[in-house]
């Protein structure tokens, strides 16, 4: 169970944002692009360097060591880093990932990345970010590059995980639609601030 809460929150291009989500929420994010969001998910991952403070539950983000902090409060960017050359080298148990779940086969692990389709790197990649089970979840538009029988997998593997899990969820989107599904909260980015957009 989590809660997450940003206070002052300040990047570059967006005024300082404040917001609190507890354990299970899923906060669907909108605004036109360019607008910060990802700038804003970045910095919550603690990946680029920001004003104001990320609480994970009593715990400061600046009191924690970047890679602990990475692994509680997972990005899942919209184009992932592959750094060994098949995507099964990239788990620590690829044997135990639930590949049918996300519509995706076994001998896909053992195929040269270069060789997988975008949406399979976007799957895969989301099996690789929960790996480490974050109590915070944040989404750059998972599913873009996925046909609408795989979006449905894919909001239904994050569903199940954050009720499961009690994690947070900031989802990161342009389709209305699927945010109205994916989140009982949303927000957006309008004029350089996160406000309310219920």
């Amino acid at each position: 169970m989590a809660t997450l809460r940003l206070d002052a929150l300040a990047v570059p291009g967006l005024a300082p944002a404040s917001l609190e989500l507890g354990a299970g929420d899923c906060a669907g994010i909108s605004g036109p692009s360019g607008s910060g969001k990802s700038r804003l998910l970045r910095a919550i991952a603690d990946l680029d360097p920001h004003g104001g403070e990320v609480w994970l539950d009593d715990v400061a983000c600046a009191s924690v060591p970047a890679p602990r902090w990475r692994r509680d409060v997972t990005l899942l960017p919209a184009e992932s880093a592959w750094w060994h050359d098949t995507a099964g080298e990239h788990f620590r148990l690829p044997g135990a990932l639930p590949l049918e779940r996300l519509g995706l086969q076994a001998s896909q692990l053992d195929q040269p990345v270069s060789e997988l389709s975008t949406g399979q790197r976007q799957r895969l990649a989301l099996l690789r970010a929960l790996e480490n089970r974050p109590r915070a979840l944040l989404l750059d538009e998972p599913t873009a590059a996925l046909d609408a029988e795989n979006i449905e997998r894919v909001e239904a593997f994050v569903r199940d995980y954050r009720e499961s899990a009690g994690a947070v969820v900031l989802w990161v989107g342009h389709d209305a639609r699927q945010l109205d599904r994916v989140a009982n909260r949303r927000v957006a980015v309008r004029d350089g601030a996160l406000v309310s957009a219920a």
